[in-house]
């Protein structure tokens, strides 16, 4: 819900303003807040019936009827889970916090009924040779292997058009005819699909040097990437933010295969046997403003981390947004077979 800050009252408000916030928005909720926009508690239209049953008046205070234990979504929930939770409490509306507990959203059942159309273009990486993946990307593009029914890149762009996305640029070079002959000009899925064509492989973003100058933000996300990433709200993130890029980013767990020896002086101090450690790594998947271009050479070998260092180190708004749905970098073999064996439960077949 975009005009979600028109839900928003202080605690002194009275059942006045949250009657004015109510019919401001036709959500049937007023979010009562402090100075730094932490949820105090939710007044619904019901809360302010039952209060005024009850004596309450049109200038007494609105928290007096509030909810202080909503339910609530954490603002990194994918799309999936927060439509089960507005169904499991037969909720009409549910507030996003973030970690700490302040209102970032709200987050409707229309949400999930008028998906907006974005006019922002998505750029997808499709261009590398899946050289780890051996006799598979032979003959066949990685995007172009197919995962479960259809082709990597089927799934990629119909998760993103199913999102209100309509503008896509594939970034191309090894066997490019053959994603060029099955998407076409998109026309036949309802969609304007163009090609960066690239002369010689340009990295995880050289090829944006060849995209022409947009005057919004951007998707930018990787052509072997089978994710549950809910594009539009990393989208509107940034654009809240104010950021030159947001990078989604997510867990990763790896343990180490042998005993960790913690020492000083020559003693022992502690020894972990097979210990996990956690890191945050990126995603693969990316929104960058205009102003990020700049720094991309044209016609030249660019990864995404040499951008996005290059950016950090000019000063500008790198941000990261976790996503923690399914998410599968189909690099390795492994990596194949495992997606394909995810790829029912995940997308549905």
């Amino acid at each position: 819900m975009r005009d979600w800050k028109k839900t928003l009252i202080g605690p002194e408000a009275t059942f006045r303003d949250a009657l004015k916030a109510i019919d401001a928005t036709g959500t049937g909720m007023a979010l009562i807040v402090d100075a730094d926009r932490r949820l105090i508690g939710v007044l619904s239209d019901g809360d302010f019936r039952r209060a005024l049953i009850r004596g309450a008046g049109l200038e007494d205070p609105a928290v007096s009827a509030a909810n202080r234990e909503p339910v609530c979504i954490d603002q990194h929930q994918d799309r999936a889970a927060t439509l089960a939770m507005l169904r499991a409490h037969s909720l009409r509306q549910l507030p996003v916090l973030d970690a700490e507990r302040r209102v970032v959203g709200l987050t409707t059942v229309s949400d999930f009924l008028n998906i907006p159309v974005r006019s922002n273009p998505v750029v997808i990486m499709a261009g590398g040779k899946g050289e780890r993946l051996a006799e598979l990307t032979r003959d066949t593009p990685k995007p172009m292997l197919k995962v479960g029914p259809r082709p990597i890149l089927d799934t990629i762009v119909g998760n993103l058009a199913g999102q209100g996305f309509r503008r896509f640029w594939l970034a191309v070079n090894y066997k490019a005819d053959q994603i060029e002959r099955h998407f076409g000009d998109g026309s036949a899925l309802g969609l304007d699909i163009r090609y960066l064509r690239e002369s010689k492989p340009l990295g995880t973003c050289g090829a944006l040097a060849l995209l022409p100058r947009p005057d919004e933000p951007f998707v930018v996300t990787n052509g072997d990437v089978l994710a549950k990433v809910d594009y539009g709200h990393v989208l509107d993130s940034h654009l809240e933010a104010g950021a030159d890029a947001t990078v989604v980013v997510r867990d990763y767990q790896m343990q180490v295969p042998f005993g960790v020896i913690e020492g000083s002086d020559g003693r022992i101090l502690r020894i972990a046997e097979k210990p996990t450690q956690s890191f945050t790594i990126s995603a693969g998947a990316y929104v960058l403003s205009p102003s990020a271009l700049r720094l991309i050479p044209e016609d030249a070998y660019h990864d995404m981390p040499m951008l996005l260092s290059e950016m950090i180190g000019q000063g500008m708004t790198v941000r990261q947004q976790p996503a923690e749905g399914y998410w599968m970098d189909i690099g390795r073999p492994p990596d194949y077979a495992q997606a394909n064996a995810d790829f029912g439960a995940v997308f549905g077949g």
